[in-house]
């Protein structure tokens, strides 16, 4: 979430922002509800203080009480009138059961407040999981995707072919390495099979990945439950908005994983890290979840869009002087996988309208596939900023020994499936049907160079 003292300080520009981002957010309740939030805690402070103030006063009465009580038995053993030291007695006594009731009024006056203070509190806190986060002044603003500037293509050159490129939805049931009947005949719509060298391939081109970002890269390689908790949803900014999107146990506070940025955020949730550990670089390969309700209708035929399919996802976590130069060197990680796949790769730098609710600045890389004759977008890298780890509450305490600080938050697909494999199949396919394994992944397919007839 973004820092609430934006919305207490420049609420108009707040809303400005937002507007931006062709989104809206609750910032007017917001800024009512916090006001409130102040003035009830302002008066529980003054309320408390009336009521030790009153205790005080109890506890002097009670002393003065206990004395007069001794000279009055002294008095009375002596043989002397006490008639003056009773009315003294009974007035104190009669201040002090008047100072009791009043303070009784006090704490019940303190403890509906308190109350109140707490739903207030909640209302603030659920309002501030809608607010998006903001976006970096360098990003251009404009509506919606088809504005965002698309920069000329990189890496391999788009493949020339003397026939006719196949896509990967007739490339696939021919080599018999993509079943779509038996997929749906189990799970319906948007589920596929792979078989044979079709499953080799795809478990080739994540274990290349994890190596590459790893070996090359320096990434520490993670491997993170698939069900994780509500909570850490929300910290990854995917609840509450994104509810109807994400898949659950229908017994259990366990969801299933839309990709693996959600646990790598929450892999330091309520830690305080140490400044001289930063950056802390880490890869992990996750099958992913989706319901898919946003894009329905979109994609339908092939693999390019499911209910499950698998991604390798990076994700740093930096100090917030750092974490411009890191998203750079996401994206250039990601790019490095699409040279040594032999891929034309462009990358795509989003618009405001574009941006998504978490990031602050977004690029994505898209590949070219030859069959379908379009470009694909295999990684999304975004600097979310401070907006994960506030929601998440990670930390870390800089090096001059100052106040622990919200670390920033990057995070990168490196890259994700099926859709390098869909570019893998289309783009190296031979005039008789068979595939040309590129070379970083002939290690991995027992030196298979070909594929198919």
């Amino acid at each position: 979430m973004i820092d609430i003292n934006l919305i207490r300080e420049k609420p108009e520009w707040v809303k400005a922002q937002i507007g931006r981002l062709g989104d809206s957010a609750p910032i007017d309740a917001i800024v009512a509800a916090d006001v409130r939030r102040r003035e009830i805690i302002q008066e529980v402070e003054e309320l408390r203080r009336q009521r030790n103030e009153s205790s005080k006063q109890i506890g002097a009465w009670l002393g003065t009480l206990k004395k007069l009580e001794g000279d009055l038995g002294r008095a009375t053993a002596g043989g002397q009138p006490g008639d003056t030291l009773q009315t003294q007695i009974a007035g104190l006594q009669f201040n002090a059961d008047e100072a009791r009731d009043e303070t009784r009024r006090l704490g019940d006056r303190i403890t509906g407040l308190e109350e109140e203070l707490r739903r207030v509190e909640a209302e603030v806190d659920e309002q501030m999981l809608w607010v998006p986060n903001l976006p970096h002044e360098s990003v251009p603003d404009g509506p919606d995707d088809s504005h965002n500037i698309a920069y000329p293509p990189q890496g391999a050159p788009l493949p020339a072919f003397d026939f006719e490129p196949r896509a990967h939805w007739d490339l696939g049931p021919a080599l018999g390495i993509i079943d779509f009947e038996r997929g749906v005949k189990m799970s319906g719509s948007r589920f596929y099979v792979l078989r044979g060298a079709g499953a080799r391939l795809q478990r080739a081109i994540i274990q290349f990945m994890l190596d590459f970002h790893g070996n090359v890269h320096g990434y520490t390689e993670i491997y993170p439950p698939f069900m994780v908790r509500s909570a850490m949803f929300v910290g990854a900014g995917q609840l509450p908005k994104f509810a109807d999107n994400i898949y659950r146990d229908a017994e259990e506070d366990f969801m299933w994983l839309g990709t693996a940025e959600i646990a790598l955020t929450n892999i330091h949730r309520d830690e305080v890290l140490e400044e001289a550990d930063l950056p802390l670089n880490y890869v992990a390969y996750t099958p992913c979840f989706r319901r898919e309700k946003m894009s329905a209708g979109r994609d339908v035929r092939g693999i390019k869009r499911g209910h499950q399919f698998d991604k390798v996802e990076m994700y740093k976590f930096t100090t917030p002087e750092t974490s411009y130069e890191h998203l750079d060197q996401l994206v250039q990680h990601a790019a490095d996988i699409c040279e040594a796949l032999e891929l034309p790769y462009r990358r795509i730098e989003m618009v405001t309208g574009d941006l998504g609710f978490a990031a602050a600045k977004k690029f994505d890389l898209e590949i070219w596939a030859a069959g379908c004759r379009e470009w694909l977008e295999v990684s999304s890298a975004s600097n979310c900023e401070a907006f994960q780890a506030r929601r998440a509450n990670v930390r870390y305490r800089p090096a001059d020994g100052g106040r622990p600080r919200f670390a920033h938050t990057l995070n990168a697909s490196g890259l994700a499936l099926p859709r390098v494999m869909i570019a893998v199949l289309e783009n190296n396919q031979q005039a008789d049907g068979s595939i040309r394994i590129p070379a970083v992944l002939r290690p991995y397919m027992g030196g298979m160079e070909i594929l198919g007839c």
